[in-house]
Parts: structure tokens; C-alpha cells; sequence
């Protein structure tokens, strides 16, 4: 491909991401669905045409899918609002994300186990990547929602993608090392890691915030998203859950007023701090905008719609995500106690995390991903099931927060005529009191 065409394909591409993004702000349907249905359209026609050298992708989707990682978890930490009054639905968020988490890990080890003869190691390995929900797709999904069911959308799918990723690499590295999954030793060593790397996590935000203030070049914000994603490698290198500090650094931007320690308030100029702040939330924003719209195009464009050649994978995919909804409706209607299920209940959608722990997959030495019918044909129909459904819940919630809206309007029209006629009862009573008083005079 030259240079020119390349020039007309990615504006081109991008143009059609915002226009994705647009139509599903207006009709709550998936943008990320419209970008993978794109990428193979776009597959198919360059097969079709005779191109299909595109080994660069097995390379590239895998970068930009962790960048994207890194990006998403921040801007939805960033997205967290702390403070006492939100402690119950930041707790309900965090309980439903982990419980939900490990019930279908647990079950869909075992269904792998049952139905395809799975070992227990890979059968987990293959379970946690399926069983994570989407921050990137539920959190915009949820902008018409009522505003406690939004902020519980928000924490809820934002906790799935820490402890989601968290569980897989512990899981990984037990297993790689031949060591028991669940046990009294790895647990309490992966505490004091997560404990150290909350210490120094604190300690890299105090630098990445002195240094929002301090650096007086122009271009700083993306200094600090390199450092962040620097940080997240070394990490990576030394295997210890480096997407905490991510998060940890993203809940303090959004934060520092509320969480930051007064000692060290006081060497920060607030104010000048909140305005870099928001700038960089907004370069986060649009960096995770544009990283995201290439990952799922190029997703999307990696499958070949020839290797659909039967209805095996659309079978596994349905029996999988219709486990998981199951198990979905079971917490909450335990932990609810109501039998009808709510919108709430159909908002799990997979996507970027799900595709990216998949793909890391491949790498596992004791693994053979191309044997397993557990591939990225099922992966697909997984997430686009669990896109539909929830498109229909949101619509559902659309309809319910309308008529709430309209019956709480109708009741403030009734209450303002209510209070109108009183006002009229009002000014007529006292004028009659003066003709009575005449009255009473005059006889």
C-alpha cells in the first residue's frame, strides 16, 4: 500500500470511528461492534481482491490492545468519584465485580472441563479472559441510565477490569512455576505485593504530580503517559500487578483533594494542579479514543469469515455467555431479592480486556491455542452476545427512566396546580374580609 492511500485510509478510518461513536451516543447500539464489523468487511474485500499478507497484525493488535489497557483503566479511574456519601455503591461495585468475577471462572472451569476434557489449569486460564466485563464498552452504554445505576455501572465494570487481570496473571504465573492455584503461601505473597506496589504507587503519583507543575515545556502530558506506560512495563518485567498503580494514579488525578495526605497537600498548588488535571483528562480521553478505534478494527480485521465453516463456535459461544448471564441474574437476585431481572443484569458486555488477555494466551508454553475449541471464533460470538443483550437491557432502562421522568413531571404539573389554586383561595379570602368588616360597621 503507498503512502497516499494510506493517507486517505486513516483519516478515513478515524472519521467513521466518530461517526461510530456519534449514531451509538443516539441509539445505545455499540460502537466497537460497528468497528469489528468494519474490520472484516475491510479483511474480507482485501482477501477477496487477493491481498492477505498481513502478518504485522499478529504483532500489532497485541501492542495496542495493552496501550489501550493502560488508557482505559485510567480513564475510567479517572471516571471514580470518592467520598463518603458514594462508599455503598463503591462497595456494592466492587462485591458484585468480584463475586461475579470468580462464580464464572469457577463454573466455566468446570463446564470446559465437562464438555471438552479440559485440564483444570487451562480450562481457568481460558475462563478469566471470557468472565471480565468491558469497562470501555459498559461505562459509555450506561450514560442513560439513572445516575445510581450509572455510578454502580461505572465501579463495577472498572474493579472487573483490575481484579479480572490481576486473577489472570497470578493464575499464569502459578501455573507456569508448577504451584497450586489457591494456597496459604502465593495468597499472602501476592497481599504484600499488592501492598508494596500501593506504597510505591503513592509515592510515583506524588512525583507524576510535582511534576504537572514543575515541567513548564509545552508538551508534558504525554511525558507523564509515557512514564505511566514505562512504569507499567518494568512492572510486567518483574511480574507484579503494575495496572494498580495505573489505577491508583488515575483514582488521586480525580482525587487529590479528598485523598491526597495534608502534608503533602501543601507542596501542591491545588488549583493550578486541577486545571492541569482536567487537560490531561482530556488527552486521555482522546488518546484512548483513537488507540481503541484502531485496536477493534484491527480486531476485526484479523478474522477471516471463510474460517466460519461450521456451528460449532457460534454453539460454544452461546452456551458460554448464556452460563455466564445465568450466574449474572443468580447474584443479583440473591443479592436484591427480586426474581424479575433488571437492566443491571444484562449490562456484561466483553470486549478490549477479554481480547487481550486471549491473545496472550497464544504465548503460554503448555498451551496449544489452535487445537482448543475454545478460539477466537468463540471469543467473537461471546462478545457480540453480550453486546446485544446488553443493547436491549439499556434500551429497557430508556424506557423505564422515561416514564419515571414523565410521571415525576405529570406529579409536579399536579402539585404546581395544587399550589396555584391555594395561591387563588389566598387572595380572594382577604378581600373579603375587609367587605364584612364594612358590613359589620355600617350596621
Amino acid at each position: 500500500m503507498s503512502t497516499l492511500s494510506i493517507l486517505f485510509v486513516l483519516p478515513l478510518l478515524i472519521i467513521f470511528s466518530y461517526l461510530f461513536d456519534a449514531f451509538a451516543r443516539k441509539t445505545k447500539f455499540p460502537s466497537v461492534i460497528l468497528l469489528m464489523l468494519t474490520g472484516i468487511i475491510v479483511r474480507a474485500i482485501t482477501t477477496f481482491y487477493g491481498y492477505d499478507d498481513f502478518g504485522f497484525l499478529e504483532n500489532l493488535i497485541p501492542v495496542l490492545g495493552t496501550i489501550g489497557l493502560i488508557l482505559i483503566v485510567l480513564e475510567g479511574a479517572v471516571e471514580l468519584e470518592i467520598n463518603r456519601q458514594k462508599l455503598p455503591v463503591i462497595i456494592k461495585g466492587f462485591l458484585a465485580a468480584f463475586f461475579i468475577l470468580i462464580i464464572n471462572i469457577w463454573v466455566l472451569q468446570w463446564l470446559f472441563g465437562f464438555l471438552f476434557l479440559m485440564e483444570t489449569q487451562i480450562a481457568v486460564l481460558y475462563a478469566i479472559p471470557l468472565s471480565i466485563i468491558s469497562s470501555a464498552v459498559a461505562i459509555p452504554s450506561a450514560a442513560g441510565m439513572l445516575s445510581q445505576d450509572r455510578e454502580f455501572v461505572v465501579y463495577e465494570s472498572t474493579f472487573s477490569d483490575i481484579l479480572g487481570i490481576m486473577i489472570f496473571n497470578y493464575a499464569l504465573r502459578q501455573f507456569e512455576s508448577g504451584q497450586a492455584l489457591i494456597g496459604a503461601t502465593p495468597l499472602v505473597s501476592l497481599g504484600l505485593q499488592i501492598i508494596g506496589v500501593i506504597v510505591i504507587s503513592l509515592a510515583i503519583t506524588y512525583v507524576l504530580f510535582r511534576l504537572l507543575k514543575q515541567i513548564d515545556h509545552h508538551v508534558k502530558f504525554f511525558l507523564i503517559l509515557a512514564l505511566l506506560i514505562l512504569v507499567y512495563a518494568i512492572g510486567k518485567f518483574f511480574h507484579l500487578p503494575a495496572l494498580v498503580t495505573i489505577f491508583i494514579f488515575g483514582i488521586f488525578l480525580s482525587n487529590v483533594k479528598t485523598l491526597l495526605p495534608r502534608f503533602l497537600r501543601k507542596y501542591l498548588d491545588l488549583e493550578q494542579t486541577e486545571k492541569g488535571l482536567h487537560e490531561f483528562h482530556i488527552l486521555t480521553a482522546e488518546s484512548t479514543f483513537i488507540v481503541r478505534t484502531f485496536f477493534f478494527l484491527f480486531f476485526g480485521f484479523s478474522i477471516q469469515i471463510q474460517n466460519f465453516n461450521g456451528s460449532d463456535p457460534l454453539i460454544y459461544g452461546l452456551i458460554i455467555f448464556l452460563t455466564m448471564l445465568l450466574l449474572r441474574y443468580f447474584y443479583f437476585g440473591v443479592t436484591t431479592f427480586k426474581l424479575k431481572p433488571g437492566p443491571l443484569t444484562y449490562l456484561s458486555p466483553r470486549g478490549l480486556i477479554s481480547i487481550l488477555l486471549f491473545l496472550q494466551l497464544k504465548e503460554v508454553s503448555f498451551m496449544n491455542i489452535d487445537e482448543s475449541p475454545i478460539d477466537e471464533r468463540v471469543l467473537l460470538i461471546v462478545i457480540l452476545s453480550s453486546m446485544f443483550v446488553m443493547l436491549l437491557g439499556t434500551i429497557k432502562k430508556q424506557q423505564k427512566v422515561a416514564e419515571v421522568v414523565e410521571a415525576e413531571t405529570v406529579e409536579s404539573e399536579a402539585n404546581g396546580a395544587e399550589d396555584e389554586s391555594t395561591t387563588v383561595e389566598m387572595n380572594i379570602e382577604p378581600q373579603s374580609l375587609p367587605e364584612n368588616e364594612n358590613e359589620t360597621d355600617q350596621t
